[in-house]
C-alpha cells in the first residue's frame, strides 16, 4: 500500500510518498530460539584460580602476580632482604603493583630488567637462605 504523508523537519514541511507493506502480505519473522546456557562443571572440575601461579612457586622463587611491565627493580643480586621487602614494581593498566620478597634471604638472581614485559607467574628472581 502506498501512503502520502506530510513531514515537518526543522520547521520545513515535506510531502513524501511511502510504501507500507500490508501486514497480511509480509511473513512474520521467526521467533528466536530460547536461550539456554550450558551447564557449569562441578567446582572440583574447574581449573585453579589464576593466583595459584604465585602460591605454587617453589620457596625463594619470586614470580609476577600479573602480566605487565617492570618499571622498577628495588633489589640487586647479593642483597640481603627480609620477607615482605619490596623487590619489583610492575605496571599494568596504569596501575602499579609491588612485588615483595616471599621469604628472608639473599637475592641470588634477577631474571628481568626495567622495561621488560612479564607474564603472570613468570619467574622474576630467586632468593636463597
Amino acid at each position: 500500500m502506498i501512503k502520502k504523508l506530510r513531514v515537518t523537519v526543522d520547521g520545513k514541511t515535506y510531502d513524501v510518498t511511502v510504501e507500507v507493506p500490508d501486514e497480511s502480505d509480509a511473513p512474520a519473522p521467526p521467533a528466536p530460539p530460547p536461550f539456554s546456557a550450558p551447564p557449569l562443571p562441578p567446582p572440583s572440575a574447574l581449573p585453579p584460580p589464576a593466583s595459584a601461579a604465585q602460591t605454587a612457586a617453589a620457596p625463594g622463587e619470586v614470580r609476577s602476580p600479573l602480566a605487565g611491565r617492570v618499571i622498577a627493580i628495588l633489589a640487586k643480586p647479593g642483597q640481603v632482604v627480609k620477607q615482605g621487602d619490596p623487590l619489583f614494581t610492575i605496571e599494568a593498566m596504569k596501575m602499579n603493583t609491588s612485588v615483595s620478597a616471599p621469604k628472608a634471604g639473599k637475592v641470588e638472581e634477577i631474571m628481568t630488567t626495567i622495561g621488560d614485559a612479564v607474564d603472570e607467574g613468570q619467574l622474576l628472581a630467586r632468593i636463597e637462605d
